[in-house]
């Protein structure tokens, strides 16, 4: 944990987008460690104020110990970054960050069962309230459900054939452990000299439906922007295509000045007043120094938008 504290991710570029002042009131719906969220307090000191929540308890009660020095200057809760307009009041932030993904201590813990590359339970909550985990989608679904999954959002091209075996498999054995899983992929689909692990798709998947990652994505991103003022900054963090394509769609249709149904055709447009423009039209990546620092940014990337 340690490590990570010292890392977040795009750190320069963040601070950049959300061009923290004094007085500026902002928002943190994936606190994680508080690396950002510690950054932008400092930045907007003495008299900035940050909303922030994570959905993982360990995480904030790291965070809630980290922003100690920043006392009376934040509000922090255990929830879902996509029910941020639930408690923040509508057009009060400057700035609004949403960090996506899974951070590296829940790769790290084992126990968590996030990765192969420990054993663990099939776990993969966040939340770890919520009822449902990864083995209880396997355990529990069908095989067209679990091939739907892989398919969309692991984009595994074996789903169908993964998804059989794991509803063959689980008859003789439920499915229980993180090596269980990864096993039954690696015999499907010998790793041979591949770099990636066969079950590495398998495990995005899961972990997405497990914690509704793209539903609460398009609910955060609808929420972000109610919360901002006019020309308060979205700063957004994704980590796979997958949430990037949803960014990028969801960005670009408020940014247009007109609505289509169907096939964007320039005769059946009709205008419309944008929502926000675009900061950065294209991603913004991790430097190469950053890179060296912190191998595990090489996928991220950072989507910069202004509301209007």
């Amino acid at each position: 944990m340690t490590e990570l504290i010292h890392k977040p991710v795009l750190m320069a570029e963040v601070l950049q987008a959300l061009q923290p002042q004094p007085g500026g009131k902002y928002a943190d719906g994936t606190l994680g460690l508080g690396g950002h969220a510690a950054a932008v307090l400092a930045a907007s000191s003495p008299s900035g104020w940050l909303w922030a929540c994570d959905r993982d308890g360990v995480a904030l009660e790291v965070a809630t110990q980290r922003l100690a020095e920043f006392a009376g200057r934040f509000e922090l809760r255990r929830g879902n970054y996509a029910e941020l307009s639930e408690w923040i009041p509508a057009g009060s932030c400057d700035g609004c960050l949403l960090d996506l993904g899974v951070s590296s201590p829940q790769l790290d813990v084992a126990e968590r069962g996030f990765s192969f590359q420990n054993d663990g339970p099939l776990d993969m909550r966040m939340d770890t309230r919520q009822p449902v985990t990864a083995a209880t989608l396997l355990n529990m679904e069908s095989a067209e459900e679990i091939a739907r999954i892989l398919w969309e959002y692991g984009d595994e091209r074996e789903s169908r054939r993964f998804a059989r075996a794991i509803v063959h498999d689980r008859v003789a054995q439920p499915f229980a452990t993180t090596r269980q899983l990864a096993e039954l992929i690696e015999r499907l689909s010998p790793r041979g000299g591949r770099k990636a692990h066969p079950a590495t798709r398998v495990f995005q998947a899961l972990r997405i439906a497990v914690n509704d990652e793209i539903g609460s994505l398009e609910r955060g991103l609808v929420g972000a922007l109610k919360i901002l003022k006019p020309g308060g900054r979205l700063a957004v963090i994704t980590f796979h295509s997958l949430e990037d394509r949803v960014v990028k769609l969801w960005s670009r249709e408020r940014a247009r000045d007109y609505t289509f149904v169907g096939k964007d055709v320039p005769e059946l447009r009709t205008p419309c007043v944008p929502e926000l423009k675009l900061v950065s039209r294209k991603a913004i990546m991790p430097s190469e120094a950053e890179l060296k620092l912190n191998p595990r940014s090489r996928s991220a990337q950072l989507r910069v938008m202004e509301k209007i």
